[in-house]
């Protein structure tokens, strides 16, 4: 019988001698691809030789274990996939799951938005998962990359043919991403579309944030609309804490650990639980104690494009001239404990990052060793 799967290699990118090892499947009449994640390395001692021996070894037992599973499948031995599920109606299940959960409402924008643009990109609605392979995945990211526009499902006077920004790109071929790792979790689907195609590179934003001079500027200055902005994001610039950790803070998540004020909560956005010691000005931004179950902040913002249109006014007649949303309050934080001495990790955990490359970012803004190289730059005139 014909050989259905058939272990390859593909050189890697940079000229490096690397390649990588992956499964050519025909299955169905159709090719797909399993990119392993083991790769062979220039045998340039011993040590390179038994190492690829051994990654060959590897790659062979799971081809022998892919060849069973498909024979299985094909014999009629036992079932092991649903391929027929219709794909628009399970990640749609998938959208709906995420409004219906306050934890993740937040994120459920960007799911819709990404199936906006995946039943342009399919104009099928009865395609099912049988038929999304590695060369439908590949061109959904080109028709992100080239043909995707920002505003193609928005009713307000704006500018129709803006191509969507690059965080955009990542935001929607990650969510098509999520969909189908739990498709193969749930062995929908036998072998993952989205080995091997790579996702956008995230474009780094600029960290904008006050100084502690323009915070105390601000602190003087009225914010006429919305009083509630001004209390709001000054005890974000002092504890860092996200909009959405802030509306939903109440008393009984706040704490007197000896001569500190403690705030335990869960974040909303990772669900981590957090231990967060705050300052006696963000303790008097909290106003009098109310019962545990009382929201602190309550009613104190408006939505989320009224808050940053507030916000720049603010920032207008405190005579600072940055665009200033409600994030940069978490920025303001991070910068200013670097400023002030923090280390980077005691900051990561202030901040509540799960990994310290994310606080990394805030160094790079505030960079000492720079502010101190160039100081030392002699008097030319």
């Amino acid at each position: 019988m014909k050989e259905t799967i058939r272990l390859r290699k593909k050189a890697t990118a940079g000229n490096t001698g690397v390649m990588s090892l992956y499964l050519d499947i025909y299955r169905n009449g159709k090719r797909e691809y399993e990119f392993l994640k083991l790769y062979l390395v220039p045998e340039l001692t011993k040590a390179d030789k038994k190492k690829n021996d051994e990654t060959m070894k590897l790659a062979e037992a799971i081809k022998a274990k892919r060849t069973v599973e498909l024979m299985n499948g094909e014999y009629g031995f036992k079932q092991h996939y649903k391929t027929d599920t219709p794909f628009f109606e399970y990640y749609s299940a998938m959208c709906e799951k995420r409004f219906n959960n306050p934890e993740s409402r937040g994120n459920w924008g960007n799911w819709y938005s990404c199936l906006h643009h995946l039943r342009i990109y399919e104009q099928r609605d009865n395609i099912t998962f049988a038929e999304i392979d590695q060369k439908w995945v590949q061109g959904f990211k080109d028709y992100l990359e080239t043909k995707a526009l920002a505003w193609s499902n928005d009713k307000k006077k704006r500018t129709k043919e803006q191509h969507l920004s690059r965080n955009s790109k990542v935001s929607y071929f990650a969510k098509l991403r999520a969909c189908l790792n739990q498709a193969f979790e749930e062995r929908i689907i036998p072998v993952n579309p989205c080995r091997g195609v790579t996702n956008f590179k995230t474009e780094e934003g600029t960290r904008m944030y006050l100084t502690v001079e323009e915070l105390k500027r601000l602190a003087e200055t009225d914010c006429i609309q919305y009083p509630g902005v001004k209390t709001t994001f000054l005890f974000s610039c002092l504890t860092g804490l996200r909009r959405s950790d802030i509306l939903k803070l109440t008393w009984g998540e706040v704490h007197q650990q000896g001569n500190f004020t403690r705030l335990i909560f869960k974040q909303k956005k990772t669900g981590g639980l957090e231990y967060l010691d705050i300052n006696q000005q963000a303790v008097e931004l909290m106003g009098p104690r109310g019962n545990s179950d009382d929201f602190i902040f309550s009613d104190m913002l408006p939505d989320m494009d009224c808050t940053n249109k507030t916000l720049q006014s603010w920032m207008y007649r405190a005579g600072i001239d940055k665009k200033i949303t409600f994030h940069c309050g978490r920025h303001t934080f991070a910068v200013m404990m670097l400023d002030l001495g923090a280390d980077i990790y005691t900051v990561s955990k202030l901040l509540g990052h799960r990994q310290l490359t994310t606080t990394q970012i805030y160094a790079k803004v505030l960079d000492k060793n720079k502010q101190n190289a160039v100081s030392r730059i002699p008097s030319i005139f």
